[in-house]
């Protein structure tokens, strides 16, 4: 049998002299707090109200595009419902509205107020509020 650095008989003695050498771990109290709670709340802290481009803003005063406060709030919506999905570029209806909403970014990118005849492209995924 080959003896070890130290000149360590057992397992045990070698075991016992890595233990008082490392660094101990940080034994703080455990918490009972799920993981949802904590998705749930880094999510709350992450999203902030939705803002508009320059181009949608252009496209609303253009096209005498108003919103109303409940109007908005269902953007919003559409919006949260489209993250939870996984969508980054969104189609969000309301009413006869449409929206393309870059999620990630929480930014309506442009507004269109009459949907007949029109394409929307580069989106992946879409919400009617």
């Amino acid at each position: 049998m080959q003896r070890l650095q130290k000149n360590y008989s057992s397992i045990d003695q070698m075991r016992n002299q890595l233990l008082q050498n490392t660094p101990k771990k940080n034994n703080s109290p455990k918490t009972d707090i799920s993981f949802q709670e904590i998705l749930s709340s880094t999510k709350e802290e992450t999203v902030e109200n939705l803002k508009f481009s320059k181009h949608a803003n252009e496209r609303l005063a253009t096209r005498n595009i108003n919103l109303s406060k409940e109007q908005m709030e269902r953007l919003e919506n559409g919006t949260t419902k489209a993250r939870e999905k996984g969508i980054q570029e969104s189609l969000v209806m309301v009413d006869n509205l449409a929206f393309i909403v870059n999620v990630k970014n929480n930014t309506v990118i442009t507004a269109v107020g009459d949907t007949t005849d029109s394409i929307f492209t580069n989106i992946d995924g879409a919400v009617i509020s």
